[in-house]
């Protein structure tokens, strides 16, 4: 079985690149942070989601020797100017928290009127494939779903901002969705479906 590596140990998200990846590159076996042995996991410190992106995966290809995806993704609201955008996953301060991040940022919006909730999430995923023979190589694509940000949580499925985030043209969170609807529309499902294509190529160079 061919495997590709993705710089991650948060299994939702694990399961969600197989789901989307499985049908796009047959046979492939997505492994994560905990099915390798350690290395050191670079900071990220870039000012954008492709930088962030691109750090994760040149690092866990140099470390791992196996063909590497990384992402990085985030919410950006209109009336907070971006944010929280690269910062989405500690937004709430450390240690890593979905139930901050999220009470955070329903505070910050309490006051804003629904017609000024606009919001969309980015996806940014690299991947890096082995040096073989000077034929290394990087490709970064990006995803994008728009939507607008609630006034509660709802729904049990997705992760981070899914509870608070409705899709255009949705009435339901995303983490109300099946999973096949929100991989269908999501930005992560978008990124993805368009770098199969690279992962597929770099599985088969070896």
């Amino acid at each position: 079985m061919a495997e590709v590596f993705l710089a991650s140990r948060n299994p939702k998200k694990l399961e969600e690149m197989q789901r989307i990846l499985e049908p796009l590159a047959p046979g492939v076996q997505v492994l994560g942070l905990d099915d390798v042995p350690a290395y050191d996991e670079p900071v990220e410190d870039q000012p954008d989601f492709a930088g962030n992106a691109l750090l994760k995966a040149r690092a866990a290809v140099a470390a791992t020797g196996l063909p590497s995806l990384a992402d990085d993704s985030g919410l950006c609201v209109d009336a907070l100017n971006g944010m929280p955008g690269v910062l989405s996953a500690r937004w709430g301060g450390p240690p890593k928290s979905d139930e901050r991040n999220n009470t955070l940022l329903l505070a910050q919006l309490c006051d804003v009127p629904d017609e000024r909730r606009a919001a969309h999430f980015t996806c940014a995923v690299a991947f890096c494939r082995p040096d073989r023979d000077g034929d290394a190589a990087e490709v970064v694509v990006h995803g994008q779903m728009t939507g607008r940000v609630l006034r509660e949580v709802r729904g049990t499925g997705g992760f981070g901002y899914d509870v608070l985030f409705a899709a255009d043209g949705y009435d339901v969170t995303t983490a109300e969705l099946s999973r096949e609807d929100k991989d269908a529309i999501s930005h992560r499902g978008r990124a993805l479906r368009e770098i199969a294509p690279s992962v597929v190529d770099g599985l088969r160079r070896g």
